[in-house]
């Protein structure tokens, strides 16, 4: 009879350990000049769509952005979401999502304005709240979102007054429709991705995806959320509050990869000798250590990786210490 394989954990968790350490230790030493990392509690998105609305929640205007990353509150579920019903970011989203009014428009997808507003609510009436979430709040509820970006001409309607899926019309396709992703030759404008400027002064807007006091207010909120805990298998700590999904787009805002999943009992992400849906008997790790570690590789990624194709190789030091360039040949001298 053979033995059992055994299984190291320290091994198999070194390599989540050591980003972790890494993000501790380079998290705000960035070099001039360069993008930091990634807060815990919020993911990238590929923004389409650029709202600019006032403090009280009134529309001032929008424009299409080109596909621009944009840093984006997130919970632990919307970060990685996929399947039917994704759970809604808490603030920017697509407009399926914020926009009240998509489904009366005609919108093909189905409408997640309900659990997106209860989610950006429940935040605006908690201890944590900020007041550029309560001013989109008091806009999105208003359910003119579509109905603005119509008449800003940003999305485009037929004739009959429903939101288009093909551009017939001989001429030039508009921004949006070169923008989204085309599905079985249609592209549905509830897909597009929205961010929010707040004008603040009457001649400045500030852009929410870089005010650190509503990064700060939406982390100290998302943390009161996070209830289960147990041991993290790359700090040892016992009583930590666990990560029960764990974030995608490493290698760059549109990448759906993950480098853990076992999250399923229906497609069957993950098959072996563990019964919990969650993954945890098999890997349980930190919310905040997962989110950390993630956000370094991003970070480390977009910084220093050598990328080939889909292929993406990265070499640091955990303390930010210069490195040999591994692409480099090295110079072999012979003596004679």
């Amino acid at each position: 009879m053979k033995k059992p394989l055994s299984f190291n954990w320290r091994v198999a968790m070194a390599w989540i350990e050591k980003l972790y350490e890494t993000y501790e230790a380079c998290s705000k030493k960035s070099p001039p000049g360069s993008e930091p990392s990634l807060p815990v509690s919020h993911s990238l998105q590929q923004a389409h769509i650029e709202i600019t609305i006032d403090a009280a929640g009134n529309f001032k205007e929008a424009r299409v952005v080109q596909k621009e990353e944009t840093v984006i509150p997130a919970t632990e579920e919307s970060a990685g979401r996929t399947g039917k019903n994704p759970p809604p970011h808490p603030l920017c989203d697509k407009v399926q999502y914020c926009a009240k009014d998509y489904a009366s428009f005609g919108g093909t997808k189905p409408s997640f304005f309900e659990q997106y507003e209860l989610l950006l609510r429940s935040w605006c009436e908690s201890a944590f709240s900020h007041p550029k979430a309560r001013a989109v709040l008091a806009y999105v509820c208003k359910g003119t979102v579509v109905a603005d970006l119509v008449q800003y001409r940003i999305l485009h309607v037929g004739n009959d007054g429903k939101l288009l899926t093909q551009w017939a019309a001989t001429e030039a396709q508009p921004e949006i429709f070169r923008l989204l992703t085309p599905q079985d030759g249609q592209r549905d404008q509830g897909n597009a991705f929205i961010r929010w400027q707040i004008w603040e002064d009457g001649e400045n807007s500030s852009a929410v995806w870089k005010d650190t006091s509503l990064q700060r207010a939406w982390i100290d909120f998302d943390a009161i959320n996070n209830a289960s805990s147990g041991l993290c298998m790359v700090t040892g700590d016992p009583d930590i509050a666990l990560a029960s999904s764990h974030p995608k787009r490493l290698r760059h805002a549109g990448d759906g990869a993950k480098l853990i999943s076992a999250n399923d009992d229906q497609g069957f992400t993950f098959r072996g000798r563990f019964t919990d849906k969650e993954g945890r008997q098999s890997c349980s790790v930190g919310y905040v250590v997962s989110q950390k570690a993630h956000n370094a590789l991003r970070w480390l990624i977009k910084r220093q990786a050598y990328k080939n194709g889909d292929q993406v190789i990265v070499t640091w030091e955990v303390a930010g210490k210069p490195l040999p360039d591994p692409t480099i040949a090295p110079v072999v001298v012979l003596a004679t």
